[in-house]
């Protein structure tokens, strides 16, 4: 029996792409591969990949790699481990003290409810990657999220981190940021410690009595500038193989200059106990049962020491092929990394074993006769904790077979339980929201889709998150919901922002309480099956989804896109940036009148003065007419494409779905700016991009977006033409299209 997702697809006016087998062909297949999906088969693989230190370069790191490709070739794929070696600095010493008083950090101690925190042999202590050596002792500044608004609050109260030692929170921006930010302040060293207000007790009760974060617990990461670049620090823009040639460790601009260390907010109370300083303001302040001050004072020194061993390590990516059989040169690349911190059960190993179901089934699937239309990769990346080392080396050194091959990308990464999430590339919002109204939820047997409809009314009503009107509407009516833009943090980055290949990354969640495990000895089995995903149920759930995108790319006699999703969603992008200039234009009015009255130094408490906001250049007008009108072209041609295929699509004879495929390959790659961005040629999307304050979190047309946002009001009038001339090479790349269909 035909499903109704199934039939929405094949309907004329989904606009989708007409199937290689009879829509009965593909609801049987999505059945058989329901049946294979197992959750004791991911509670088995999750225990077994989480039981030891498995970071880069570890013995069990490698284990798991061989593992990986073992059981894919079990499951009767071509797999191979394909290794490149990439820099990666472990500690060999780290050391955090406050100068006569006790010693801080090391490493996080066991819990007797869990197995694995009590074995930590091979284990490192907690640290961030790229970090620089250094061992340094000075007064210490709490500088909140240690972000630009943050140092001018600070600034302005005539507090200054130079020659000092920053300590920030978790939270408001990539982790990166921190550090790198600080040392353009001035500052010698740098601290990160989580605050409950993030993934401690204000979310949940503590581990092990909850899923939040205790007062040990310590938040591990990557410092390097993953907003300048990912992937190997040292080979930017090509594949970190043997021999290729590489930056000077000592120049290399992705690396931090000063010694960071992440704590805990356990240690974080005791620093604050002694800063002294001024109370710090309000928006400084978390959920630590104290006075927030600012320190500078001169009331204790820190001495922070970081020692690391840097060399090249293997960054073992498994690469697993089922060869199509009409199109075998267009591949769907499905991926999720398996490196962790320490153990990894919910980040990565949750997303990963999720991955191992879907070639499982799929495995079984072509053991009994089926071979999918198009080839399916299946890709299990190593080292993308560091900063998407695995998957963007071999993006990077594979990039010219990519960019003629790849059809999409299709990642995830941590899973739990709770609501669908989904983003990527806007041109598969129809077939992300038809995979979600065909996939059950596990907790309520409503559809996924049906349920994060009904959060989205319900926040709506109670004022919770930040919604757009078009997600209500869509909501409301029953329709689909927009899905959101890509920013950073995973293993889509190269493939969408470098090399132009539409991706979607995909996930559950919001109801687990994974935060408070997050990068540290405590993101274990025992964590993830009590608090996370008992029973791994949504690990069966993420993988039906996935598996029906797959497949349903796969299968699609052509590539099932749907251009008037993707026009629209620019449009409203174009609307955001219209509002940010009119919104900083009459900011800018009123800040100047704010500070020529004297206002701030009439408000303040004299005790504690503030100093008036400092001057800045006000915002112009910025040449938009050129981006609004190759945005009115993309719409006329998304229109006129999804208008012919509702008609024509479905009677196409074979040598026109032919032409017609080739014309939709490499598409989106239409969208890069040669150049690229901005202090960042390596980001090239014209319409996502990590935001360079932001980190993991997108902005959408980032060249206007972010040089408006940044007073750079020369770029902004440049990307804005930039933008538009590469929104009309993919209007025309669209118009190409539609005309195969005569």
């Amino acid at each position: 029996m035909m499903t109704l997702a199934i039939a929405a697809l094949m309907s004329g006016s989904s606009s989708m792409g007409a199937w290689a087998a009879t829509p009965a062909e593909i609801a049987a297949l999505e059945a058989r591969f329901d049946a294979s999906v197992k959750s004791a088969d991911q509670m088995a693989w999750l225990k077994q990949m989480a039981s030891a230190p498995n970071h880069v370069g570890s013995p069990h790191n490698l284990e798991n790699a061989r593992f990986i490709r073992d059981q894919f070739r079990a499951w009767g794929w071509q797999a191979e481990i394909e290794t490149f070696d990439v820099l990666y600095p472990t500690p060999l010493e780290t050391r955090l003290e406050i100068v006569g008083g006790p010693v801080l950090g090391g490493q996080e101690p066991g819990i007797p409810e869990d197995e694995t925190s009590n074995r930590l042999e091979g284990a490192l202590p907690p640290y961030v990657a790229f970090g620089a050596d250094g061992d340094v002792t000075a007064d210490v500044v709490y500088v909140n999220y240690g972000l630009p608004e943050d140092y001018e609050a600070l600034a302005r109260m005539g507090i200054s981190v130079k020659g000092k030692i920053a300590l920030a929170r978790y939270g408001g921006g990539w982790r990166g940021l921190k550090p790198k930010l600080a040392q353009e302040q001035g500052a010698i060293g740098s601290l990160i410690y989580s605050d409950p207000a993030q993934d401690g007790y204000g979310d949940a009760e503590v581990y092990p009595n909850g899923g939040g974060r205790p007062s040990t617990g310590v938040q591990r990461g990557s410092v390097a500038d993953m907003t300048l670049y990912p992937g190997d620090p040292l080979t930017p823009g090509y594949g970190a193989v043997k021999g290729a040639k590489r930056l000077d460790r000592a120049t290399a601009p992705a690396l931090m200059k000063i010694p960071t260390l992440p704590i805990s907010y356990g240690d974080a109370m005791k620093i604050f106990a002694v800063i002294g300083g001024p109370i710090a303001p309000a928006q400084f302040k978390g959920q630590l049962p104290l006075s927030y001050h600012t320190g500078g004072a001169g009331k204790v020194q820190l001495r922070l020491k970081v020692q690391s061993e840097w060399s090249l390590k293997p960054a073992n990516n498994v690469i697993a092929k089922l060869v199509g059989k009409d199109r075998p040169d267009e591949w769907v690349v499905r991926g999720n990394h398996f490196d962790g911190w320490v153990f990894g059960a919910s980040d990565p190993l949750s997303g990963m074993v999720a991955m191992m179901s879907e070639g499982k089934a799929l495995g079984a699937m072509a053991k009994a006769g089926w071979q999918p239309s198009r080839t399916i990769v299946y890709t299990a990346w190593d080292a993308e904790e560091p900063l998407l080392l695995g998957s963007t080396e071999w993006a990077e050194h594979h990039g010219d077979e990519l960019r003629k091959k790849a059809v999409e990308y299709l990642n995830s990464d941590s899973n739990g339980r709770g609501f669908f999430s989904a983003q990527g590339s806007h041109q598969y919002q129809k077939l992300v929201n038809a995979v979600a109204n065909d996939v059950k939820d596990p907790q309520t047997g409503v559809s996924a889709g049906a349920r994060l409809r009904a959060k989205v009314r319900a926040d709506a009503y109670d004022g919770r998150g930040r919604l757009s009107d078009a997600a209500l509407v869509a909501a409301e009516a029953g329709g689909d919901l927009p899905i959101g833009p890509l920013g950073s943090g995973s293993d889509y980055s190269a493939f969408l922002q470098h090399l132009g290949i539409p991706s979607l990354n995909i996930s559950y969640g919001g109801e687990n309480e994974s935060s408070g495990s997050y990068h540290s000895i405590y993101d274990s089995y025992d964590h993830f099956v009590r608090f996370d995903d008992p029973g791994l149920v949504y690990g069966a759930t993420l993988s039906q989804t996935m598996g029906r995108m797959v497949l349903r790319i796969a299968e699609a006699e052509v590539v099932p896109v749907r251009f008037t999703d993707l026009a629209a969603t620019v449009k409203g992008y174009l609307a955001e940036v219209r509002a940010l200039v009119s919104n900083r234009q009459r900011q800018d009015e009123k800040r100047a009148g704010l500070t020529a009255a004297g206002i701030y130094k009439l408000a303040s408490d004299p005790k504690v003065p503030v100093a008036e906001l400092p001057e800045v250049e006000k915002t112009p007008q910025i040449e938009l007419a050129a981006l609004e009108n190759a945005v009115a072209t993309l719409e006329a041609s998304a229109r006129a494409y999804d208008a012919a295929f509702a008609a024509k699509g479905g009677s196409l004879d074979a040598t026109a779905r032919d032409r017609l495929n080739k014309a939709l390959m490499g598409i989106d790659q239409a969208l890069l700016i040669p150049e690229g961005l901005p202090f960042r040629p390596w980001y090239r999307h014209s319409l996502y991009a990590p935001g360079r304050f932001t980190g993991y979190g997108a902005k959408t047309l980032p060249g206007v977006r972010e040089a408006i946002e940044e007073r750079r009001f020369a770029d902004a009038n440049a990307y804005a033409g930039k933008t538009a001339e590469a929104i009309l090479r993919f209007a025309a790349r669209i118009d190409a299209a539609r005309g195969v269909m005569g």
